[in-house]
């Protein structure tokens, strides 16, 4: 069966996610089922990935936090595209949220909140 279709904000198609029952891994921070396939089922490539991830993390929370407003944007997008890559599909929404708003107050706090959330995800994942 086909993946429904949907469009972000930006006009792009992408596979519509299924509802969190029918899906239970999008509802973590970091969908482990996606990140399984996208690294063939390699655990060790798993954790060097959500290794990048927190160091990614880490670096960008202070950078974001002082950049311009077409820094802030161009930063966003950035941490969009990796996010979803790997599975961290809140964070890449959050992150979408302040690409196209990046002077929003509750937009700047969305992404804060998920990065801290996904970080603390991945951390736990890597020292298991």
């Amino acid at each position: 069966m086909a993946q429904p279709i949907e469009r972000d904000r930006s006009g792009s198609e992408r596979p519509s996610p299924e509802s969190p029952g029918s899906h239970p891994s999008r509802r973590s921070p970091i969908d482990l089922v996606h990140l399984a396939r996208q690294t063939a089922g390699d655990s060790q490539l798993e954790t060097e990935v959500l290794g990048l991830l927190v160091i990614q993390i880490e670096r960008v929370r202070p950078v974001i936090e002082a950049a311009t407003e077409a820094e802030r944007s161009r930063l966003a997008h950035a941490l969009k595209g990796a996010c979803r890559n790997l599975g961290a599909f809140r964070l890449a929404d959050a992150a979408e949220g302040l690409e196209e708003a990046p002077c929003e107050p509750a937009a700047m706090a969305e992404l804060l909140a998920e990065l801290d959330r996904t970080g603390r995800f991945a951390r736990g994942l890597i020292a298991r």
